[in-house]
């Protein structure tokens, strides 16, 4: 019995060295499903239950996302200028590589979201909720200067739910 193991294992590990299995790399793009440059901008999607939505290299702007909820959702490499998200569910959500530029985050539940890689210029996120939130340091730096206030469904301060000193 101990041969046959011995003797399975050799024959396995030949067949895997004879026939390597090519790895293949993808970019962050090629991993989701939303067709690219589609036309959003300027609509009004507030309130709207989308969950799980995904925008991937997108322009939006002058969209108004204002009370939609978005958890899970997914801006990748996508501009957000002009866009309201105010009072927006955006936990766990992920913004790769996004730029939230002239952007209302204002009493946005922000908790649980991964936002490396992505830009914050001249936003609003009075009341926001950054709870586990992962920001890169300069762009919390950034955050916090203007941050102030308190979500109105989490109850958590803005500075502290990001870590301001």
């Amino acid at each position: 019995m101990k041969y046959w193991r011995i003797l399975a294992s050799f024959v396995l590990a030949l067949v895997l060295f004879s026939f390597p299995v090519s790895a293949q790399a993808a970019s962050s793009s090629s991993v989701t499903s939303t067709a690219v440059n589609e036309e959003y901008s300027g609509k009004d999607l507030s309130g709207q239950n989308l969950i799980k939505a995904e925008f991937t290299s997108f322009i939006l702007k002058d969209t108004n996302f204002s009370n939609a909820d978005l958890r899970g959702g997914v801006f990748n490499g996508t501009i957000l200028e002009g866009v309201n998200l105010h009072g927006v569910d955006f936990s766990e959500g992920i913004a790769y590589l996004a730029k939230f530029k002239n952007t209302d985050l204002s009493d946005a539940v922000l908790t649980d979201a991964m936002m490396l890689r992505s830009t914050f210029e001249r936003v609003d996120v009075t009341g926001a909720d950054f709870t586990n939130a992962v920001l890169d340091g300069m762009q919390v730096k950034r955050l916090c200067v203007q941050a102030k206030g308190v979500n109105s469904k989490t109850g958590v301060d803005t500075r502290e739910s990001l870590g301001c000193r």
